[in-house]
C-alpha cells in the first residue's frame, strides 16, 4: 500500500474518529416534559435577602423586610412597562420587575404561537425576578429598610416607557424616605437608580443591592454539553460560569445563610443568569466595588444573584444614591457588543458561550453577522462566508492540491520503486523518502485540508448552536429555521405524500432530508476527481464513506449541512483546476461509470 492512500485512509479514519466522538459527547439534547396542570403554591417563599457589605459589621438578614401592609402578590398593584420590544409590569410589592415579554420573539414557527416570555412573578411556575432593597446597619432594624415585601407608591410616572421612566416612594416613618427610580432603554437595559433622604435625628448606615431569584431551574433546559446554561458572572476581567446543577455544591455561608459563593469585586464585574438564548445580569456602575454573590437555597429550591453596593453612611439631612443596571432580554451580540463597547459594561460580549474555539467562533460569527447585514439572508450569508473562509485558507490548499498532483505524476516512479525492492520494506521506504525528497513533495500534504477543516467545522456549529441570529432564521423554502435539522423527509417524499412523519426517536436518523442527501452527493462527486483504489478495502471504505456522513450529519442543524455542501462543492473546482494546471486531467465521468461497473460485476468463483 502506497503512502498516499496510507493518508487518505488515516484522514478518513480520523474523520469518522472525530465525528463519532462528537456524537458520543455531544448528542442531541432530549426535550423535557413538564406538566402544565402541576400545583404550585399560590405565593411561595421569596429570595433571601443580602446582608450589606463590609466595612460596616452587619449581621445577615433571616427574614424578608415586611410592610404594615400585608398584600398578596397577585393583588399588588402594577406599573405597566410598554416598549417597542419589551412589554410587562412592574409589581409595586417590593418594586419587583417579574413579569417581562420579549415583543420580537415567538416560543415556535407555528402560527399563533405565544411571544416569549421571560420574567414571571412569584407565584407562577418557574418564578424568575429581579428585586431591590437596603441592607440595615448597625443602627437600623430591618424593618426600616425596604424589601422584597414593601409596599412602594407611585411618585411619578404612570408607565414605563423609553421615555418616560417611573419613580416609586415608600416611606419609612422613622425619618428615612426612600425611592427608587426605574427606565428603560431601547432594547433590554434597565436602570435602576435608588436613592434614600435621611431627616431623621441621626446619622443611619445602609448598603443597597440588587437580586436575581429563580425559583428551580428553567423548563425549558437544553441540557446540553456543548452549552452553558446557569450562572455567569464577571468579575476583575475574569469570567465564570457554574451550571444549575454544580450551584448546591456551594458551601454554607453562615453569612449569607445559604449555600454562596461570595466575590468581592474591585471595580468591574457583573452577575446573572444566562438561558440558551436570553440573559438576564445584574450590573453595577463601571468602575464600582460591589459583593457579588451566588445562592442557592436547598430548603425552597431557588437560585438566587445578587450584587450589594459598598455600605452607605447618610448623615442627618442627607441624601445618598446608587445607580445599577439590569439587562433583561435577548442575548442579541449587536446590542450586547455595543452595551460593552459604549455602554463600558467590562467583558459583556462573553455572556455569549463562545466555546473552547472563542479565537475562531468570535471572528466567524463577527463576519457572518456582517455579511447577513449586507445580503439580508442568514442562509446566503453562510455560503458566502464559506467562500471567504476557502479563500483565506486557498494557500495553504493549493500546496495540498498541488502536492497531491505531483503524487500523481510520481505513481509511475513509485510503482518501479515497489518493484525493486521487493519484500525489502525498508530499503523501500529509503527510496520512496529520496523520492519526496527530491521532487520536493510532502506525502501528508494531502491531509491539511481536512485538518484545517476540523476546528472551521466545530467552530461553526458552535455559532450556530449558540447564538441568536440563527434562531428561527429562514433560508428558502422549506428550510424555515437554520438552526435546526433540514424538516423534509424521504419518508413522505419530501412532503409530496399528504401526511406527517412521526416521532422515530433513535431512528430519526434515517429520516434524510434533502439537504443531507445533496450533503452525501456532493461528496461522493468529490471523490471521484481521482480514480478509486485498486485495494479492496481501499474501495469499499471510501464507497460507504459519503453516505455515512450523510446519515451522521442529517441531524445536525441545517446551517451546517449548508455550509458543508457549499465547502465541498468549491473544493471539487479548487481541486479540479489545480489538477488541470499541474497536467493531470481528472477524468470525473469515467471515474463514475468505472465505480458502477466494478458493482454491476459478477465475482470470480
Amino acid at each position: 500500500m502506497d503512502d498516499q492512500n496510507k493518508n487518505l485512509i488515516l484522514a478518513t479514519a480520523l474523520s469518522f474518529a472525530v465525528i463519532l466522538i462528537w456524537f458520543l459527547l455531544f448528542p442531541p439534547p432530549e426535550a423535557t416534559n413538564q406538566d402544565p396542570n402541576a400545583i404550585v403554591s399560590a405565593e411561595g417563599d421569596v429570595a433571601l435577602p443580602p446582608s450589606a457589605t463590609a466595612p460596616a459589621a452587619v449581621p445577615a438578614e433571616t427574614t424578608s423586610s415586611q410592610d404594615t401592609t400585608e398584600v398578596a402578590a397577585a393583588d399588588a398593584p402594577r406599573v405597566e412597562i410598554t416598549t417597542e420590544r419589551l412589554s410587562g409590569s412592574i409589581s409595586l410589592l417590593g418594586g419587583r420587575i417579574d413579569d417581562l415579554k420579549l415583543n420580537d420573539y415567538r416560543e415556535t414557527l407555528e402560527e399563533g404561537s405565544p411571544i416569549v416570555s421571560f420574567l414571571s412573578p412569584n407565584g407562577q411556575p418557574n418564578a424568575y425576578y429581579a428585586l431591590y432593597g437596603w441592607a440595615p446597619g448597625a443602627s437600623l432594624t430591618i424593618d426600616q429598610v425596604p424589601g422584597a415585601n414593601t409596599l412602594w407608591s407611585v411618585e411619578q410616572g404612570g408607565e414605563l416607557t423609553v421615555s418616560t421612566p417611573v419613580t416609586l416612594k415608600w416611606d419609612n416613618e422613622a425619618g428615612l424616605t426612600f425611592r427608587r427610580t426605574i427606565s428603560v432603554d431601547e432594547d433590554y437595559m434597565f436602570s435602576v437608580e435608588q436613592s434614600v433622604q435621611n431627616v431623621s435625628s441621626g446619622t443611619v448606615s445602609l448598603a443597597p443591592y440588587g437580586v436575581l431569584a429563580r425559583h428551580g431551574e428553567p423548563q425549558d433546559m437544553k441540557n446540553f454539553f456543548i452549552l452553558h446554561e446557569g450562572l455567569i458572572s464577571m468579575a476583575d476581567g475574569t469570567l465564570t460560569e457554574t451550571k444549575y446543577s454544580k450551584m448546591p455544591d456551594f458551601t454554607y455561608d453562615q453569612r449569607e445563610g445559604a449555600l454562596a459563593e461570595v466575590t468581592q469585586v474591585t471595580q468591574d464585574g457583573w452577575i446573572g443568569f444566562t438561558d440558551h438564548y436570553w440573559m438576564a445580569t445584574l450590573i453595577p456602575e463601571p468602575g464600582t466595588a460591589f459583593k457579588s454573590v451566588a445562592k442557592y437555597d436547598d430548603r425552597r429550591d431557588i437560585y438566587q444573584t445578587e450584587a450589594v453596593m459598598p455600605t452607605l453612611t447618610v448623615a442627618q439631612g442627607d441624601t445618598a444614591a446608587t445607580t445599577t443596571q439590569l439587562f433583561a432580554g435577548a442575548k442579541e451580540w449587536a446590542a450586547i457588543r455595543d452595551y460593552q463597547n459604549v455602554g463600558g459594561v467590562e467583558g459583556f460580549l462573553d455572556s455569549i458561550d463562545w466555546g473552547w474555539f472563542f479565537f475562531l467562533t468570535k471572528p466567524i460569527f463577527a463576519l457572518l453577522h456582517w455579511l447577513n447585514s449586507f445580503i439580508g439572508n442568514m442562509g446566503w450569508a453562510i455560503i458566502a462566508l464559506t467562500v471567504i473562509l476557502k479563500i483565506i485558507v486557498f494557500p495553504l490548499a493549493y500546496k495540498s492540491y498541488a502536492s497531491m498532483a505531483k503524487m500523481k505524476e510520481l505513481q509511475p516512479q513509485m510503482e518501479k520503486i515497489k518493484e525493486a525492492a521487493g519484500d525489502d520494506r525498508q530499503k523501500m521506504q529509503q527510496s520512496m523518502m529520496e523520492l519526496y525528497k527530491k521532487e520536493k513533495v510532502n506525502p501528508a500534504s494531502g491531509c491539511l485540508p481536512i485538518l484545517i477543516q476540523i476546528p472551521i467545522f466545530f467552530s461553526l456549529y458552535k455559532v450556530i448552536f449558540v447564538t441568536l441570529e440563527l434562531r428561527h432564521a429562514p433560508w428558502l423554502g422549506w428550510i424555515t429555521d437554520l438552526s435546526a435539522p433540514d424538516p423534509s423527509s424521504i419518508f413522505n417524499l419530501f412532503g409530496i405524500l399528504p401526511f406527517m412523519i412521526p416521532d422515530l426517536g433513535f431512528f430519526e436518523i434515517l429520516s434524510l432530508g434533502i439537504l443531507p442527501i445533496l450533503l452525501g452527493i456532493s461528496m461522493w462527486l468529490q471523490q471521484k476527481l481521482n480514480p478509486a483504489p485498486t485495494d479492496a478495502t481501499q474501495q469499499m471504505i471510501f464507497a460507504w464513506m459519503p453516505w455515512v456522513f450523510m446519515f451522521m450529519l442529517g441531524s445536525f442543524a441545517s446551517g451546517l449541512v449548508v455550509y458543508w455542501i457549499t465547502n465541498n462543492v468549491i473544493t471539487f473546482s479548487q481541486q479540479y483546476m489545480i489538477m488541470r494546471t499541474h497536467g493531470y486531467k481528472p477524468d470525473v465521468f469515467g471515474n463514475i461509470k468505472s465505480s458502477f461497473k466494478r458493482k454491476s460485476k459478477t465475482p470470480d468463483k
